[in-house]
């Protein structure tokens, strides 16, 4: 897979994607979103593939949209716009393998939708986040969907309204990333990470982190009823009876993706 704004790089069962436009703050432009929809989809669609990091070069992991792309435009190419990014958010959900944010730096509106729609993240303790869209004028409106369902109501407000900065242990206390580390030591600890996920059952991972998605905007009585039904069919899987039985006899389980 070869990219102009993104590199791929191969660490064993994880694929390390890296936003490669420290030039420009590695903001978000239509050909770099276009590039991450490819490069997951064919991510999403290799079975050697166990989980994803999601990295930045530079100082910054993510400024946000390309502001130069968004001068001077008509209604349909803001639509574009729009409609590619909210293509790319869904699209890291919906591949099958856990995808896990490492923020080295600052992420801002975009940038911080990014982070929050990541399945996991882990940031350094110089890495700070923010949603200023509305001090020039353009509310973090598409941002607000995946910060407001990570962080929780008031605190995605007072990030959106404010536009202030929010720095790495904040951010995790409110839940927008699962942890904070120190600079030097990022990189192990999101490789750590993604080695502990790869340890699993690759279906019983994807099978999982579908049904997370699924359920976890539905009222209580539908996503036990989803829930259990997936949790049934998961039962009848080559995968979980071996897991059962590796437990039950002392010994490390043998999975084949069945």
């Amino acid at each position: 897979m070869t990219y102009e704004s993104i590199c791929v790089q191969h660490d064993g069962p994880c694929a390390v994607v890296t936003l490669n436009r420290p030039q420009r703050r590695n903001a978000l432009s239509l050909e770099l979103m276009l590039e991450l929809i490819d490069c997951l989809g064919q991510i999403g669609r290799d079975r050697a593939i166990r989980a994803v990091i999601l990295a930045a070069a530079g100082k910054v992991f993510c400024s946000g949209h390309d502001l130069s792309e968004m001068v001077g435009r008509d209604i349909n190419e803001y639509r574009r716009l729009f409609d590619v990014c909210s293509e790319l958010m869904m699209k890291i959900q919906a591949i099958p393998q856990p995808v896990i944010a490492e923020v080295q730096g600052i992420a801002t509106a975009a940038g911080c939708q990014l982070v929050a729609t990541c399945d996991l993240a882990i940031a350094s303790d110089q890495a700070a986040f923010a949603t200023p869209g509305v001090r020039i004028g353009l509310f973090c409106t598409t941002p607000m969907v995946a910060l407001s369902r990570a962080v929780g109501r008031k605190r995605a407000l007072q990030m959106l309204l404010t536009g202030e900065m929010v720095d790495a242990a904040t951010a995790a206390d409110w839940g927008l990333v699962n942890r904070v580390a120190p600079a030097a030591e990022l990189r192990a600890e999101t490789r750590k990470l993604a080695a502990r996920i790869a340890e699993a059952s690759t279906l019983t991972v994807s099978l999982g982190k579908q049904a997370y998605y699924t359920q976890i905007d539905l009222d209580q009585p539908k996503a036990y009823a989803y829930a259990k039904e997936v949790m049934s069919m998961n039962s009848l899987a080559a995968d979980a009876q071996e897991g059962i039985s590796a437990f039950l006899e002392k010994r490390a389980p043998c999975w084949t993706g069945r």
